[in-house]
């Protein structure tokens, strides 16, 4: 083992070297926890935009037609949702990585957290809401 090996063995506590984690701590599962939204979004995207682009360019009637098939909506909200998901685990890798201030890393943090979940539920409402007109 080389100097630097040493150093660096020796900032890290006995736990951390016994479980062999970083100073992340869960690194590697968010790592995984976003290629596996990235891999789920290739057949999502594909699906919803065959019924959103038959739905490009119709009237009103039609578009509510389409979405209330329980199968487009269903595919809609899981692509928002896988979306949404995979943004703000992307976005928070480059907020953690680019902003220095402990102060500002929080409040982007957080922003990145509320903007996601706040999109992600209004596209959730909005589908059911459709999907479920003819219901109502």
């Amino acid at each position: 083992m080389s100097i630097f090996g040493y150093i660096r063995m020796k900032f890290r506590t006995d736990l951390s070297r016994v479980k062999g984690l970083g100073s992340s701590k869960d690194g590697t599962h968010h790592w995984w926890y976003q290629r596996l939204t990235a891999i789920a979004l290739l057949p999502l995207t594909i699906l919803f935009l065959i019924p959103f682009i038959r739905a490009f360019g119709s009237d009103h009637g039609e578009f509510i037609a389409i979405y209330s098939h329980i199968g487009n909506a269903i595919i809609a909200i899981l692509f928002f949702i896988v979306a949404f998901t995979h943004l703000r685990m992307g976005l928070q890798v480059v907020i953690e990585d680019y902003s220095h201030s402990k102060g500002w890393k929080t409040v982007l943090l957080v922003s990145n957290w509320l903007f996601c979940w706040g999109l992600m539920i209004a596209a959730t409402f909005a589908i059911l809401r459709i999907s479920l007109s003819f219901v109502i």
